[in-house]
């Protein structure tokens, strides 16, 4: 029964990490994208329009995409999985030192993760919901206008107030994850232990910084506070 219970709970740990790491790819390549909002706005609208049209258009990036929602379904399933079943099966100590020895988002990716998952409801509904099968605008050459979508979001100050948090949340979650994971799949070695540390934190700061700041800029450009 414990060997049964070791090994479901170890594969759905890999397949955690595993599901985690791809996530963290696609969040550079999502990035990336979105950082087109930063252009001037004559240029923001038409490339951004461009990128999302090709996103949606391309058969591999389509199947891309598939597993991108399968990742995330699987990963957040394990998470609350195996967060449940550690705590049922967990020892009860009188003393509990473990707050000396991690960090609080550390001990607390179960919140973190839930806060995301609600994020990315509203995110979903906000944009791709309504991108996939709503009734947009066109371009003038010939693209959905998701451009106008998002100004359009980010020009409400609380739904900025929102994202920023949303992705500090996201900036703890990959800090612990990034390592968690390496670790999990017996890829965390002595000697490049500390490289692979400064390598998350790194890659953990600029996922955060670089969501965040796209909100904050489009918001105080279309109040003339950010030219």
């Amino acid at each position: 029964m414990t060997a049964a219970f070791l090994q479901s709970t170890l594969s759905r740990k890999n397949l955690m990490a595993l599901t985690g790491l791809f996530l963290c790819f696609f969040l550079v390549i999502h990035l990336l994208g979105n950082l087109q909002l930063l252009l001037p706005a004559d240029r923001a609208g038409e490339s951004f329009n461009y990128y999302s049209n090709l996103l949606s258009g391309n058969i591999f990036i389509k199947a891309i995409s598939y597993i991108l929602y399968l990742s995330l379904i699987a990963h957040a399933a394990d998470a609350l999985y195996i967060t449940i079943r550690n705590r049922k099966t967990a020892a009860k100590y009188a003393y509990d030192n473990r707050k000396q020895a991690s960090k609080w988002y550390s001990r607390n990716m179960g919140i973190l993760g839930t806060l995301l998952l609600i994020f990315l409801v509203i995110h979903f509904k906000d944009f791709w919901y309504v991108y996939k099968f709503g009734v947009l605008p066109f371009d003038k050459n010939g693209n959905k206008d998701l451009y106008t979508v998002v100004v359009y979001a980010f020009k409400s100050w609380w739904y900025v107030v929102v994202y920023v948090l949303s992705m500090f949340a996201l900036g703890f979650h990959l800090l612990h994850g990034f390592k968690s994971a390496v670790r999990t799949l017996g890829l965390y070695h002595p000697g490049y232990a500390r490289l692979v540390q400064v390598f998350g934190t790194v890659y953990s700061y600029v996922i955060t910084i670089g969501f965040a700041i796209i909100p904050v800029y489009v918001h105080l450009t279309q109040f003339g506070l950010w030219n």
